[in-house]
C-alpha cells in the first residue's frame, strides 16, 4: 500500500508540473529533438573533457545527465561535409562534397597536384535528416550556420526545414555584434563578398544570444508538437569576438595558464549558457524528459585559438586534433545517466540514431555510412563496425593540412598522402599524440590497412587527386 501510495504521489506530481516523461515502450508521445553543432570547438575546449580554463557547466551538466563519448569524429576536418554527413548519413566522400565551400584556396601554380572534384552545395536528391522528420509529423526547425549551398536551390528550407534563421551558404558571420556585416575575400581573385548574417537586430545584441532567443521562441511556438531544432552555432568560428566583459576574467588569467585566446574563450562560454538557456526552456514547458538533446562540433579547434594538447594538430588537419570531436547524447529513457563511452564513433551515425531514438523507420539506402549508437546509449561497448573513413583530396591553408585518405581500425590509424604517396601508421591506444609512425615497424599492417582503404575509396567513388600540369616547380 506504502508503495502504490508514492508512485501515486510521483505521478500527480508530474501531472501539477505538466512534465512529460517518456520510456522506449512504443506508446510514449514522438520525442523532440534537438541538435547543437558548434563550429569548430575542440575535443579539449569543455570542462567534462578535461579543461580547466573554459568555463562550461550547463554543457558539463548535460554530459553528466546523458552519455559522454570520448572516441567521436567529425567526418571531415572542415565544416561543410561534416555538414552533409549530420544531414545525410553519408562520408562526404560518397556525397562528393567533400571541401569546405565554396572553397577557393586552389593554386594551379603552387599545388603539384589537381584536387579531386566536389560538389558546391548539397544535391536535392539527398533525403535528409529534416525531410524524415518532417515527413513523420515533425516542426523542423534551423537555425544558425547552414553552409551546405545557397539560394535559390540549396538553403535549409529546400533540405527539408519548415524554418530558417540566419542559414546561407557563408560559413562564417559578417561579425557577431549588431549589424553582423563584414566581406569575405575569395583567396584566389581577391573578389570581395559582403555578408549580412541578420537582416535586423538591436546595437549591442550578440549572435549567439540572439540565436538562442530565436530558437527558444521556436521551441515555445511547437512546445505542442513534436519538433526538431537544430542548431548550428556560428560559434565558436571566426572573427573571434565576444563580449568584454567575458574576456575581461578570461584576460585576468595568468597567459601561461591560458588554454586560449581570451576571446575565444568567451565564445565558448556564450554557448555554454545558450545550451542552458535551451535546457532551461525545455525543463519550463515540461520537455526535458521528452526531448533528444545532442551536443557536437563539425571539426577541430582553430590553430592559435585554442590548444588540443594532447592531441595533434588542430581544425584543416586530419590528424587527431582536426578530426576528433566532443559528442555528447541525451535521450530520456534511453542513455545511461552519466555514462562514457570509448567506442569510436562519426557524425554520419546521428541520423540513424536520432530515427531508432524517435521510433522512426530506418533508412540504410539513405544512412547508409552511419550506424544507430542507441545501443551504446544503454550501456553496450561494441558497435557492428570494423573501420572509419576520411577522404580529403584538396589543399587548404591550415597548419599540417594536407591531402589525405585515412582508416582507423580499432586503435590503429593509417594515413595516406595523396601528394607524396607517404603512410604513417599509428597505435591511438598508446599514442594518442601520433608522436610514433609505425609503417614500417609494421608492414602486414600497414599493408591489410592500406588495401582496406583502398577498397573503400572504390566501393564509395571517392575522387582521386590527378597530377597538375600548370605547376611551377621552385
Amino acid at each position: 500500500m506504502r508503495l502504490i501510495l508514492l508512485v501515486l504521489i510521483f505521478v500527480g506530481s508530474v501531472a501539477m508540473t505538466g512534465e512529460q516523461s517518456w520510456a522506449d515502450d512504443g506508446n510514449s508521445p514522438k520525442m523532440n529533438v534537438v541538435l547543437f553543432l558548434i563550429d569548430d570547438l575542440g575535443w579539449m575546449d569543455l570542462g567534462c573533457q578535461g579543461s580547466e580554463y573554459y568555463q562550461t557547466p550547463n554543457i558539463d551538466r548535460l554530459a553528466a545527465e546523458g552519455t559522454r563519448f570520448t572516441d567521436a569524429y567529425a567526418a571531415a576536418a572542415i565544416c561543410s561535409p561534416t555538414r552533409a554527413s549530420v544531414m545525410t548519413g553519408k562520408y562526404p566522400a560518397r556525397l562528393m562534397l567533400t571541401q569546405w565551400l565554396p572553397s577557393g584556396r586552389w593554386s594551379p601554380k603552387d599545388n603539384k597536384m589537381r584536387e579531386g572534384r566536389f560538389l558546391r552545395e548539397l544535391p536535392l536528391e539527398e533525403f535528409t535528416l529534416a525531410e524524415t522528420l518532417r515527413e513523420a509529423g515533425y516542426a523542423t526547425l534551423h537555425v544558425g550556420k547552414w553552409h551546405l549551398g545557397g539560394p535559390p536551390f540549396s538553403l535549409p528550407t529546400q533540405h527539408g526545414f519548415d524554418v530558417n534563421v540566419a542559414g546561407s551558404e557563408h560559413g562564417a558571420p559578417g561579425g557577431y555584434f549588431y549589424p553582423y556585416t563584414g566581406k569575405w575575400t575569395v583567396p584566389t581573385t581577391g573578389s570581395a563578398v559582403v555578408k549580412t548574417t541578420l537582416p535586423d537586430g538591436k546595437n549591442g545584441e550578440y549572435l549567439t544570444d540572439r540565436l538562442t532567443d530565436e530558437a527558444i521562441t521556436l521551441i515555445r511556438q511547437n512546445r505542442d508538437n513534436p519538433f526538431f531544432l537544430y542548431f548550428p552555432h556560428y560559434a565558436v568560428h571566426s572573427p573571434l569576438q565576444a563580449k568584454q566583459s567575458m574576456i575581461a576574467r578570461y584576460e585576468a588569467i595568468p597567459e601561461k595558464e591560458r588554454q586560449g585566446q581570451p576571446a575565444y574563450a568567451a565564445m565558448v562560454e556564450s554557448v555554454d549558457q545558450s545550451v542552458g538557456r535551451v535546457m532551461e526552456t525545455l525543463s519550463e514547458l515540461g520537455l526535458e524528459n521528452n526531448t533528444m538533446v545532442i551536443f557536437t562540433s563539425d571539426n577541430g579547434g582553430l590553430w592559435k585559438a585554442t590548444d588540443h594538447k594532447p592531441l595533434r594538430a588542430n581544425k584543416g588537419s586530419h590528424y587527431e586534433g582536426g578530426i576528433r570531436v566532443p559528442m555528447i547524447i541525451k535521450a530520456p529513457g534511453i542513455s545511461k545517466r552519466g555514462s562514457v563511452n570509448s567506442v569510436a564513433v562519426i557524425t554520419n551515425d546521428l541520423y540513424p540514431t536520432v530515427l531508432e531514438v524517435t521510433r522512426l523507420p530506418l533508412r540504410p539506402y539513405q544512412h547508409q555510412d552511419g550506424l544507430s549508437l542507441s545501443a551504446l546509449l544503454k550501456g553496450e561497448t561494441a558497435l557492428d563496425r570494423e573501420d572509419l573513413f576520411w577522404h580529403y583530396p584538396h589543399y587548404n591553408q591550415h597548419p599540417h593540412s594536407a591531402p589525405v585518405s585515412i582508416i582507423r581500425r580499432g586503435s590503429w590509424k593509417l594515413i595516406e598522402f595523396l601528394e607524396t604517396g607517404e603512410i604513417e601508421l599509428y597505435n591511438l591506444s598508446n599514442d594518442i599524440r601520433e608522436t610514433k609512425n609505425l609503417a614500417e615497424a609494421q608492414p602486414e599492417r600497414t599493408r591489410k590497412l592500406l588495401s582496406g582503404l583502398h577498397e573503400w575509396q572504390t566501393e564509395v567513388g571517392a575522387e582521386p587527386m590527378r597530377a597538375n600540369p600548370y605547376y611551377e616547380v621552385r
